[in-house]
């Protein structure tokens, strides 16, 4: 039997199909608890749910999983994929709810043996992953938290934006807090900046005299809101930008500690320059993929730092990799990028892949290519990362500095 599950937030469609093609059972659920459990019943009564392979257009969500809790292979089909096959069923390419399910059991049917099925990831490896994708998420939003300050700052105290070299600083939120309009820094002189950023342990080594100078030379605002408009607004957003920043402390810590307890810490840990929370998104990110791969090439592939060929006839091209798990690439390339500051090794692959004219990011995908065989070597054998012994192997280091074009 071949199960097709055409999901949505409210309602879902289920299609059981046989060997042959022919409809068995059809029958629409409510996103509720109810509804799953008489599906979750009513799927036992075709069969052992180790038996009964789910075709759905999703790899997370509550649908599956609750049906890998209940012991049913899933095979995630990406929407773009399905809908380029809807011309099989049809050229009108109609669509509709039982329509779907009905295709993506036909699709399980036939393609089965050619889709990945989605295997459980480790519990400690998800949570982790789970806390690395918020503060992933914390860090965009104090991005545009910050941008907005720095909107508002330009037009009603340009000033304030300008005496510290980083607006996302405490030394420069402290600063808008004690003087968040030009009126309150009006009688500020050198001698008293100095020796507030003094009381507040300022670490930037300027002087007074630099600092005030700053704000002096800064264009004076035109804006015609009040003084208590504008104050209002400046402090309204820095409890914004500083909220943010306190949620992504407290995940720090959280990552902190889920990494040092976590199985796979120790055969990384020791690589150059990855810091916890780098450790934590790498284990959280490349962790499941190694959890699944079957191949050192599988494991480059799904990182999404090998490009891709495409050939016919006199026809060559070799285009970026745009279906990957882009944060399992950004995590990875993130923490290769700070290797190569850090090791001798990294840094010849990269100097070697920029001396052949490749642009940044491509010699950073081609030293994330090396680094991935050191983490499957590591993986595959359960011994910690030694330079000693992965950098000398020839194995590892041979493909590394292959000059692909992506």
């Amino acid at each position: 039997m071949f199960i097709g599950w055409d999901w949505a937030t409210e309602t879902h469609d289920v299609t059981v199909m046989d060997a042959t093609g022919k409809r068995i059972d059809r029958w629409e659920l409510a996103h509720t608890e109810e509804g799953f459990t008489k599906t979750l019943a009513r799927l036992r009564k075709h069969g052992a749910p180790a038996d009964l392979p789910v075709a759905i257009k999703t790899s997370r969500g509550l649908a599956v999983d609750r049906l890998l809790a209940a012991g049913h292979p899933v095979v995630p089909v990406h929407p773009n994929a399905f809908n380029a096959m809807r011309a099989r069923w049809g050229a009108s390419k109609a669509k509709t709810d039982a329509g779907d399910s009905m295709k993506l059991a036909d699709y399980l049917r036939t393609d089965g043996h050619l889709l990945p099925r989605l295997e459980p990831t480790e519990q400690a490896t998800l949570d982790l992953q789970a806390l690395t994708r918020q503060r992933a998420d914390h860090i965009e939003a104090k991005v545009a938290a910050v941008n907005q300050l720095a909107s508002l700052l330009d037009e009603h105290w340009p000033g304030g934006k300008a005496v510290f070299a980083d607006l996302d600083s405490d030394i420069a939120m402290a600063f808008l807090e004690r003087y968040p309009t030009p009126t309150k820094a009006a009688k500020l002189t050198a001698g008293r900046l100095e020796a507030w950023c003094k009381r507040r342990g300022y670490s930037g080594k300027k002087p007074g005299s630099v600092l005030i100078e700053r704000l002096r030379s800064a264009p004076k605002a035109a804006s015609r809101l009040s003084d208590a408009v504008a104050e209002q607004l400046v402090r309204v957003q820095i409890q914004l930008v500083q909220g943010i920043r306190a949620t992504i402390r407290t995940l720090d810590k959280a990552i902190t500690e889920a990494t040092g307890t976590h199985p796979y810490a120790p055969l990384f840990a020791t690589m150059p320059r990855i810091g916890k929370v780098s450790l934590g998104q790498v284990i959280g990110e490349i962790g499941p993929i190694l959890e699944r791969a079957q191949s050192c090439e599988q494991l480059i592939a799904e990182a999404g730092v090998v490009p891709v060929t495409r050939a016919s006839g006199k026809s060559r091209t070799v285009a970026f990799r745009f279906a990957t798990n882009r944060r399992a690439r950004v995590a990875l390339t993130t923490f290769v990028d700070n290797s190569r500051h850090g090791s001798a090794w990294a840094a010849k692959i990269y100097n070697d892949a920029r001396a052949r004219k490749k642009r940044h990011p491509h010699a950073i995908r081609i030293l994330a290519r090396a680094w991935l065989r050191v983490m499957w070597a590591c993986w595959r054998d359960g011994t910690c990362y030694d330079p000693a012994i992965h950098q000398a192997n020839d194995k590892i280091n041979a493909p590394a500095d292959e000059p692909l074009a992506a």
